[in-house]
């Protein structure tokens, strides 16, 4: 049923929770299935046209190049270089000589993405072809040509691919001469037209949407390998903080993009829009990653081209047809919007926060991308980062990412935006700041002062992070005499870490490891060069699971009706106990719920806001259904314990579940109810009972998937490991109807998109599936509400 996924999708991640405001009222609906259904039926297609030797229909002037391309693009899109079909074909294109630049490009990427390890040694050896047919000489010094003879000059899309092939091979391993990376960018600076743009040929050509792309794509790669350091390490220790190059190079293309951005042509070719369309799309997604925007120009440019290639796809064979060369030949048109579906989703890992007017956002440019290529490495996940302007982004923008980013060393100016930002971490968003350069002083003060106004209640301050908490050990072992002991602080937010805090330098130890410049550098260095990375890795871990959600799943359909907007009646409206024992310990659980439970294809009409009331308010018998979470003792008044058993009786419904699985929480509320019921004992439900069953159009929930912490062991990482069990919640039925329904393992921290390693309770999709039955459950007949 495809209102149940889109259920699990919208409960599972808080990121997909509310309507993108920014692109709802304009575009259409699209949702995260139909990315990825769009892709599965893109591979099965090329997997199904490939010939028995592991090859698909190749030019005759570019033997291989096909092949490559169509294997780069199925190992992109999660294809597993063990499958027999692409073992095929790493066979044949490891038997191609090396005659042609795009031909050669291709077959380096592929084998980058196949089995760079087997491989190396034919990497290398392209590698160094690719560097040897390079220009040196002449008006076009630093590019490449097909190569078709001496005296051809280079063109950008053949310079596009090598160097694309060149950063490639570099990243698995293989060596590149730096005077090679130092020809290209000059070169690729040196052609930009005055307007931003770049054509196919540096004299005289006029800009286009795919030249612009490979510009900014070979621009970004070339630049990074040969600009000035933001910080540098030698034999007398580390330098942070230190000017970049200034160049507007990147800043004029993207305004080019921006301008003329179109999805549906290739911008620039008058009279030819269609020619190159899969080409500049390609390309396009290339600039998004690349450059670290989510929009170029106010265009969100993944879900703009991901709605217009699924569009486009074929309905019945499920390829794409192009036009002009090669896209009129299926299997291109097909690898190329494959790449672009496929690279473009890659989940956010993290979003560096712009702040002021100047540049102390970004004292070091690279860190970011460089931990963020770390962590990929670590974790064997391709992952991506965003730049984000807080003052322009909605809380919609801001949740794409799972981790905000602040850095600086001057106060930051963040004013104005302590709402937005709280409204962020309620829905599961994570603060990750640091205070860089010798002094930081001023960012340290700062940031403090605009944390406190986020965090206006008493009991959610900076604290110092103890030994036991899991940003010292979660992935990798923070070695115990690293110098970040102590200075790293952390708000404790309901059951979860939300901010953490460092109050001295992390970025630019990123900046130096990511640069690999590391020989003769003191050991010292090194290690505090291991503990950034350890502690940023940690960080990373602890804020996403180790489970960043891919870019599509922030979809949803853009038709939501405001039900708030109806009068009260037929709405269902959810009460939310408060009591003294942690009731806001997970403030966005049923927030969370109830969004999404009105938001779906189902279109129930319950009202988004949850209402915190006492037990005993007059008010309670207008609530459809009471929540309470917890995770310390309480007690109900006498007043209360009268009030909720009137409720109770008379066809109310309480659902409770205790966060982390407290033990103390538990056990309060098992004295409490048993008081309020006189004498009635909470017992497990079981397991053929209707509500974990699909009767009331929920979800078949007789297993499910629960999070168990492993035993901690001395001086080991934490793990925790996930168990198919039967769901195990407690009930008391009064009048042959469940008036109670508790879990005494977690749901709300998953509701809430953070299961924490350590906690105990419901994977986030199970912990979604049991909510929503019992919300379905308390709307069929027979557990319908009397009037007292």
């Amino acid at each position: 049923m495809r209102c149940r996924s889109l259920f699990i999708s919208a409960l599972a991640a808080v990121v997909a929770l509310a309507p993108m405001l920014r692109v709802s009222a304009q575009q259409p609906s699209l949702t995260a299935e139909q990315v990825r259904q769009s892709i599965t039926q893109g591979v099965d297609y090329l997997l199904n046209e490939q010939s028995g030797q592991g090859t698909w229909d190749d030019m005759t002037e570019y033997p291989g190049g096909v092949t490559a391309l169509c294997t780069l693009a199925l190992l992109t899109a999660g294809v597993e270089p063990s499958h027999p079909k692409i073992q095929k074909s790493l066979a044949y294109l490891r038997t191609l000589q090396p005659e042609k630049t795009y031909t050669v490009a291709l077959q380096t990427m592929a084998l980058c993405e196949g089995e760079p390890t087997k491989d190396l040694a034919l990497i290398q050896k392209n590698a160094l072809w690719l560097s040897r047919v390079q220009i040196t000489q002449g008006p076009r010094t630093g590019s490449w040509s097909y190569p078709l003879g001496p005296g051809v000059g280079g063109d950008n899309s053949n310079s596009q691919f090598a160097v694309l092939a060149l950063h490639e091979a570099e990243r698995v391993g293989a060596k590149v001469d730096p005077v090679v990376w130092k020809l290209a960018a000059t070169y690729w600076k040196e052609c930009q037209n005055p307007d931003g743009s770049w054509g196919y040929q540096p004299e005289n050509m006029p800009g286009s949407g795919s030249m612009t792309c490979a510009g900014v794509g070979a621009w970004i790669i070339c630049s990074g390998k040969v600009a000035a350091a933001a910080a540098e390490a030698d034999a007398n220790g580390i330098q942070c903080c230190l000017p970049p190059d200034q160049n507007d190079v990147l800043e004029r293309a993207l305004v080019w993009l921006g301008r003329n951005f179109s999805v549906r042509r290739n911008p620039g070719q008058p009279g030819a829009a269609s020619q190159w369309q899969f080409y500049y799309l390609y390309g396009l997604e290339r600039v998004g990653r690349l450059s670290a925007r989510r929009f170029i120009g106010d265009h969100d440019w993944y879900r703009a081209g991901a709605e217009y290639l699924i569009s486009r796809q074929d309905q019945f064979n499920h390829q794409w047809l192009g036009e002009g060369h090669s896209e009129d030949n299926p299997h291109v048109a097909t690898s190329l919007a494959l790449l672009f579906l496929s690279k473009g989703r890659r989940p956010v890992l993290m979003a560096k926060v712009k702040h002021g007017p100047g540049e102390d956002w970004n004292r070091h440019p690279s860190d970011v991308a460089n931990l963020t290529a770390y962590v990929e490495r670590e974790w064997d996940l391709n992952l991506t980062w965003q730049i984000l302007d807080p003052q322009a982004a909605t809380v919609e923008d801001l949740l794409q990412a799972p981790v905000l980013f602040v850095s600086g060393s001057q106060p930051p100016e963040l004013g104005g935006l302590e709402t937005k930002f709280r409204d962020y971490i309620d829905r599961g968003g994570f603060i990750f700041a640091e205070a860089c350069c010798i002094d930081g002083s001023g960012f340290k003060d700062g940031m403090k002062k605009f944390l406190d106004k986020i965090f206006p209640e008493g009991e959610y301050k900076l604290r110092q992070a103890g030994p036991e908490h899991p940003i010292w050990r979660i992935d990798r072992l923070v070695r115990p005499d690293s110098p970040y002991i102590g200075r790293i602080w952390t708000i404790e937010y309901g059951c979860r870490t939300c901010v953490v805090f460092s109050e001295v330098d992390l970025s630019c130890y990123w900046e130096v490891f990511g640069r690999g410049r590391l020989d003769n550098i003191p050991q010292q260095t090194m290690l505090r060069i291991e503990d950034a990375n350890t502690i940023g890795l940690n960080v990373m871990a602890y804020a996403t699971n180790r489970e960043p959600k891919g870019k599509e799943e922030s979809f949803l359909a853009s038709d939501l009706a405001d039900l708030d907007a109806n009068a009260d009646r037929g709405v269902i409206r959810i009460a939310k106990l408060m009591h003294g024992g942690g009731c806001n310990d997970a403030p966005g659980a049923l927030a969370n719920l109830l969004r999404s439970a009105s938001q779906g294809e189902l279109k129930l009409q319950i009202s988004q806001q949850p209402f915190e009331i006492s037990a005993s308010d007059p008010a309670l018998p207008r609530f459809h259904m009471a929540f309470m979470h917890g995770r310390h003792d309480f007690r109900f008044t006498p007043e209360e314990r009268k009030s909720l058993r009137t409720y109770l009786e008379n066809g109310g419904l309480l659902f409770a579940d205790s966060i982390c699985a407290s033990k103390e929480f538990t056990a309060a509320f098992h004295r409490e109810i048993e008081i309020v019921l006189e004498g009635a004992k909470l017992t497990r439900i079981p397991v053929d009972n209707p509500l974990f069953t699909d009767a009331a159009g929920g979800f078949n929930i007789q297993q499910v998937s629960r999070r168990e912490p492993a035993a901690a062991q001395a001086g080991q990482p934490i793990r925790s490991r996930v168990q198919k069990v039967q769901p195990e919640l407690e009930g008391i039925e009064l009048d042959g109807r469940l008036a109670v329904i508790f879990s005494p393992y977690d749901i709300s921290c998953a509701l809430e998109q953070h299961e924490a390693l350590q906690c105990r309770g419901y994977t986030r999709e199970d912990a979604a599936k049991i909510a929503l039955n019992v919300l379905l459950y308390s709307l069929s007949p027979e557990a319908g509400m009397k009037v007292p």
